[in-house]
């Protein structure tokens, strides 16, 4: 955890040591070599060691391969004077209060004035571990409890003690969100702070529930996963990732450390979970807990889940359900928790589901002033640090808070006294909106969200009606300022007839009334690509004319956001896929949040890219060439990142793919992304913008064309790939050399956008690329066949 919190400031720009005790015995490869344990080599080996693992660590660690020599390897005996130049010091030992104060005293002996100093702890008390020390210790230091792994979990937990001093906490949440892009949270000094506290609690009634219904594991994850606005690793699936005995332990440290009887008894021990741990079935790390994986004697693997009554595993079984069929085919978690609990209140998965939301629902109303002082850092740490798509307070919101506790009143649950209160008040919700103002409940009334000016709401902005334009794809909205926002809202965002229109009559209105345009969204992911559903049915059915209109007004349309008049800014996050890429590279200028992983996937479904992906990565081969230069090099490597359907692993990474271009940028906080690409458009706007003239593209011709086709023929005598692969990677070399042209001739955009659609219709007509289709329709995987 220590590395990894060390790489996360690697990837902020920071300059990090590492510090791990010294060994205390010789490897036997260091005793070989005539080592002694004062060599400094072997004295920083266990910091050493934990660096080499970063590189290699999955998922990756790092945004980029090279931020690793931001880290120096060190020990805490040689290096401890080193603190004292530090801006921050962070501590991530092992979890006992004794081994952390005694750190915490050495440190104290370097430690400058204005030096921040916080632990990781899960769940410590931040006065216990600063017992003893200064004044200028206990103001300078707090929690700050990073989730696992630290470069992708959002949630830090900051924590004050009694003594922490304001700037601190500034400071700290500062260094957080604005440099490493973290959602933070302000929590209490409290048994486990929020998120660990409230989601353990959420497992442990969640299990007392399937016993009270009678339900398997299988049962139970099917209703605690999507359908209930949670992650597909639901409970169980969840339990045996982070390891049981973890899980054990979180339970301990409340209980033990709580003065309320109910609590204490709330936190008990399942004996499911103790019997699994006595016989070792730890979860993932350990093989198996609730499910594990067997091998199949002719290769492969199955699934097989823990039958709790017998202590023995079965072949995992999928779940049929009217109530989980109806929250599959609602749109968004509040919809499908509604369905899930509603459709049928009388369905034993509905009754069992009310009862493991509605426990989760009055505990954290029972917790608010306990663990935090408002709604919204309750529900942010379970939807930052648990992956929930709804916090508590926000799907008490969503299912209708007054009809809710009618319920809850009726089946004789004890409501909150403060929930009463703000019910008999006239309030029938725990967040409101008016216009693009916020306010939640903090404090027994309703606070105004302050506003933050390097965030930009486009749900508010949309809500509050301010959308110049859409349909049901897309909308065009007013971000102020005179600066338009496009924003896809269709199923995964992908790129269908609606949102291709929405481009269209958006680059008019711009081009007419506003000072530039953004293109984000704030979806799960970017944009998965274009409509593939669609497009198989119209490739099966034969209507390959219909599949060139519609190829046609993508290309078009891309073609228009690039010639606009007007400066265009893309921010893509998370998943940008496809025809997402292709809806990024017409703009000026890209702002990647660091969560982003772009690539120009087709060839996984048996197509290439022919929304101007291909014409797109042809001209940034002639642009990074230079005059005179020879296009090939440049040509090869794109041709094999687009062949090979390889993506970024960063928005940092998108340079080593090929796609990142001079002006292209990449910001740590993703929530600022839209904020941002608004500063660029108002900057450029600014500099007089003009639109870029059409340029020819320079081509490696039929020439180039045969270096490529012999790189896939080379693959296919090496068993890299098939027959169909072959046939795809010849179409996507004669594309992106040119086609029959020359070497080193100049041709035009259209020319290369014609390449693009004919190649695409023609693999689309072929039965294996229509079967890589479904299959990555029916599984989400690609196909190689």
């Amino acid at each position: 955890m220590g590395a990894g919190i060390a790489a996360h400031l690697a990837n902020a720009g920071m300059q990090v040591l590492l510090l791990d005790v010294p060994p205390s015995e010789l490897t036997e490869q260091e005793a070989r070599a005539g080592a002694t344990l004062q060599d400094r080599a072997v004295r920083n080996r266990l910091a050493a060691a934990s660096i080499a693992r970063l590189a290699k660590s999955e998922p990756p660690a790092l945004y980029d391969a090279s931020f690793i020599g931001r880290i120096t390897p060190g020990n805490l005996e040689d290096d401890l004077g080193k603190l004292g130049k530090a801006e921050w010091i962070v501590e991530a030992v092992v979890e006992r209060l004794d081994v952390k104060r005694s750190v915490f005293a050495r440190v104290e002996t370097v430690l400058k004035p204005g030096t921040l100093v916080s632990s990781n702890t899960s769940g410590l008390s931040v006065a216990a571990m600063a017992e003893g020390r200064g004044e200028t210790f206990r103001q300078q230091f707090a929690v700050t409890h990073f989730f696992n792994p630290p470069r992708h979990m959002k949630l830090v937990e900051l924590v004050p003690g009694p003594d922490t001093a304001p700037d601190t906490l500034t400071r700290l949440r500062a260094a957080c969100e604005g440099q490493l892009g973290k959602g933070v949270v302000l929590a209490k000094d409290t048994p486990n702070f929020i998120a660990n506290r409230i989601g353990t609690y959420g497992m442990l009634t969640t299990i007392e529930a399937m016993r009270s219904f009678g339900l398997g594991v299988d049962e139970v994850d099917a209703l605690t996963g999507p359908a209930m606005g949670r992650p597909k690793t639901a409970t169980f699936r969840m339990l045996d990732l982070v390891g049981l005995d973890t899980l054990l332990h979180v339970v301990d440290n409340v209980r033990e450390r709580s003065d309320d009887e109910a609590e204490r008894a709330a936190f008990a021990r399942p004996p499911e979970l103790e019997a699994l741990v006595a016989k070792g079935w730890l979860g993932e790390k350990a093989g198996g807990g609730f499910y594990r994986k067997i091998k199949r004697p002719g290769g492969g693997s199955d699934i097989e889940t823990l039958q709790l009554d017998t202590m023995t595993y079965a072949p995992r079984r999928s779940v049929n359900s009217p109530v989980i069929e109806a929250a599959k085919t609602a749109k968004g978690a509040a919809a499908k928790v509604k369905a899930l609990l509603f459709t049928d209140t009388s369905d034993r998965h509905a009754l069992f589901a009310w009862q493991a939301i509605k426990t989760v629902l009055l505990y954290s109303a029972r917790q608010l002033g306990v663990v935090a002082d408002s709604v919204t850092d309750i529900d942010r740490a379970l939807v930052w640090g648990f992956n929930w798509e709804l916090g508590p307070f926000e799907l008490w919101d969503a299912i209708g808070l007054e009809r809710s506790v009618q319920r809850m009143r009726a089946e004789g649950d004890d409501i909150p006294h403060w929930v009463e209160r703000w019910l008999a008040a006239g309030n029938r919700s725990f967040y409101k909106q008016e216009g693009l103002r916020w306010f939640y409940v903090r404090g027994g009334e309703y606070a105004l969200q302050e506003e933050d000016p390097d965030v930009i709401s486009l749900e508010a902005i949309r809500r509050s009606g301010r959308v110049v334009l859409g349909n049901a794809g897309a909308s065009l909205l007013d971000l102020g300022d005179e600066v338009a926002g496009l924003v896809f809202h269709s199923p995964n965002n992908a790129i269908g007839g609606d949102i291709l229109t929405a481009i269209r009559q958006s680059a008019a209105e711009v081009s007419r009334n506003w000072r530039g345009l953004v293109i984000a969204n704030e979806g799960r992911h970017f944009c998965v690509g274009a409509n593939l559903m669609m497009l198989l049915l119209e490739a099966q059915n034969g209507d390959f004319d219909e599949i060139d209109d519609i190829i046609s007004l993508f290309q078009n349309s891309m073609l228009t956001l690039k010639r606009l008049d007007r400066p265009v800014v893309a921010a893509p996050h998370r998943m940008t896929l496809g025809g997402g890429v292709e809806a990024c590279l017409p703009a000026d200028r890209i702002v990647f949040s660091a969560e982003t992983y772009f690539g120009l996937v087709e060839t996984g479904v048996g197509l290439i890219p022919a929304g101007g992906g291909c014409k797109e990565a042809a001209a940034l081969a002639d642009a990074r060439t230079g005059a005179g230069g020879d296009v090939q090099s440049q040509l090869n490597a794109l041709f094999e990142t687009i062949a090979m359907g390889r993506t970024s692993t960063s928005g940092y990474d998108v340079g080593r793919i090929g796609f990142m271009r001079p002006h292209d940028r990449v910001i740590m906080r993703g929530e600022t992304r839209a904020a941002e690409a608004k500063r660029t458009v108002l900057a450029m706007d600014r500099e007089g913008y003009a639109s870029p003239a059409e340029k020819r593209v320079r081509v490696a011709g039929r020439e180039g064309r045969a270096v490529l086709q012999l790189a896939v023929e080379n693959m296919r005598l090496a068993g890299q790939a098939s027959p169909h692969d072959v046939r795809i990677g010849r179409k996507l070399a004669h594309v992106l050399a040119g086609g029959d042209a020359p070497p080193g001739a100049e041709v035009s955009e259209q020319y290369l956008l014609d390449l693009e659609r004919e190649a695409f219709l023609s693999l689309c007509g072929e039965p294996l690329t229509q079967a890589r289709m479904r299959h990555m329709l029916t599984t989400g995987k690609p196909l190689r066949n």
